[in-house]
């Protein structure tokens, strides 16, 4: 490629980067492109590429060589603010994996009492952060995800509470064996390590992140999104504050800072420092993740629940369950985002969903089996598979539960999913052919939640199957080793 056209390319990837993002194939080309812009330069074209202006639209750079320059000094900060705090968390880890229980309990209850004491603080930058958020039109389901109040601050106290409570995670010993030779072999649970999460427009997380990953022995580098930037620097605050008092290592949490996309691709490639990666957020996010990163990455994947109303089921239930997963709260991924009818009972179920959906402006799209009964608007294949994250539901009708079962496996995130029925036959084909994390009877889907299953906060709600599946609490962020002790044993 030219070089004028190789900048041009670059240059039309980073401003599209900035307004809606990019999809994996474009990053991936991006990421080519500067390599191959780099090696252009390497190969002395650098005096040629000087007298070459760039006409941007912003117009804060003109001569390509200055933008060669600014871009190469930009790198180099990115690379070593992020390289301080990866080895920062690498030496913290080796003090925080050693902290007794005792310290670790009661560092989280003083953060806990901290939070509250300093909630007009934290509410206060909140404010700066859902202001903007109004001003640029955020959806509601987000703006709901982003917003703390005296209330919300409360619960995320109560949750540091609880997981000091919880068990102590560290030095179980899950297996002992005697060998023939009298070696004693013993598998212990140990700390993961260093622990990298990137959530968006959900300051909880921040809090929750920590008090989790601090109680299993862990340390956390932490990439919220710009949306939530100051309610995210304040929370950690209080946090370092008092690791600071307690002469605790305050590296125990660090955040980034810097809210780009291209500092969150880098972060992804920390794998000298950070031992998992976890994402938080939408489906775009956890896919960036997913195909970006070289550390090993725990998925927790975006939301779209399904709820089956069967032939049998009671349709009062129904209409309340739905109710309820539907609009407790819009903007969690454990809301119900689509619904599957059985024909037999959609003209009982459907006129009552319908007006009880009204009382929140719930918008109904669904096929044409459901128009037959419903006013609502068409649903269209992208409806059955999409995490709405707004008063927004789809409808789709079936023959049967075998029906249901494989439409749900088509369209599911792997999160959580529900039948409505009273036959138990039927019930139990459902909770074994539903591929998903959580597989509900009969309530709702939004008690898929750290909290509501006893495990104190979580870390999030892990859609993969290989090491955590579920809500992810205290055990699901250790690991283990084999402890080997003998007196002298040596191999023939």
């Amino acid at each position: 490629m030219e070089i004028e056209k190789l900048i041009n390319r670059i240059n039309e990837l980073y401003h599209k980067s900035q307004d809606v993002g990019l999809t994996p194939e474009e990053l991936e080309e991006q990421k080519n492109l500067r390599q191959a812009y780099v090696a252009n330069i390497r190969a002395n074209l650098k005096s040629q590429l000087d007298s070459i202006d760039i006409k941007e639209k912003d117009g804060s750079i003109t001569n390509l060589g200055e933008k060669h320059d600014a871009a190469l000094n930009e790198q180099r900060g990115n690379d070593m603010y992020l390289e301080t705090l990866g080895k920062n968390a690498k030496n913290a880890k080796y003090t925080i994996g050693l902290l007794d229980e005792k310290t670790r309990n009661d560092v989280l209850l003083q953060i806990a009492d901290a939070l509250i004491k300093e909630n007009e603080y934290i509410i206060a930058q909140n404010k700066i952060d859902y202001d903007k958020g109004v001003s640029e039109n955020m959806k509601a389901g987000l703006l709901d995800r982003l917003l703390l109040t005296k209330e919300r601050i409360e619960g995320i106290s109560e949750g540091i509470r609880q997981v000091a409570a919880l068990e102590d995670p560290l030095n179980k010993v899950l297996d002992t064996k005697i060998m023939a030779n009298g070696m004693h072999i013993t598998k212990v649970s140990v700390p993961l390590g260093v622990i990298g999460i990137i959530y968006e427009s959900r300051p909880n997380v921040t809090a929750d992140a920590f008090s989790l990953t601090f109680k299993s022995g862990n340390v956390c580098i932490l990439k919220g999104g710009s949306d939530a930037i100051n309610s995210n620097l304040a929370i950690t605050k209080v946090i370092r504050d008092v690791l600071k008092a307690n002469n605790i290592d305050e590296n125990a949490i660090q955040l980034i800072e810097k809210t780009d996309r291209e500092t969150a691709t880098e972060f992804m490639k920390m794998n000298e420092y950070v031992d998992v990666l976890i994402p938080r957020g939408s489906a775009g996010l956890i896919k960036a993740v997913v195909n970006n990163s070289t550390i090993p990455v725990i998925e927790t994947g975006s939301g779209n629940c399904h709820i089956y109303v069967d032939k049998d089921a009671d349709i009062d239930m129904a209409v309340n369950i739905i109710f309820n997963a539907k609009t407790q709260r819009i903007g969690v991924c454990n809301a119900c985002e689509s619904l599957v009818v059985h024909k037999d009972v959609r003209e009982a179920l459907l006129p009552k969903l319908a007006a009880k959906l009204k009382e929140k402006d719930v918008e109904i799209r669904g096929d044409k089996d459901t128009k037959e009964i419903i006013e609502c608007v068409d649903a269209t294949e992208e409806d059955f598979g999409k995490e709405y994250l707004d008063y927004i539901i789809s409808v789709k009708t079936v023959d049967s539960v075998e029906e249901a079962i494989a439409h749900i496996n088509k369209y599911n995130t792997g999160h959580s999913d529900c039948i409505i029925t009273e036959n138990d036959e039927t019930a139990e084909k459902f909770l074994k052919g539903v591929d998903a994390a959580c597989v509900y009877r009969n309530v709702s889907t939004r008690f898929t939640d750290g909290f509501e299953f006893g495990l104190g906060a979580e870390i999030g709600i892990s859609t993969q199957k290989l090491h955590a599946r579920g809500p992810m609490g205290l055990n699901e962020l250790t690991s283990y080793k084999y402890k080997i002790t003998g007196n002298g044993q040596v191999r023939g």
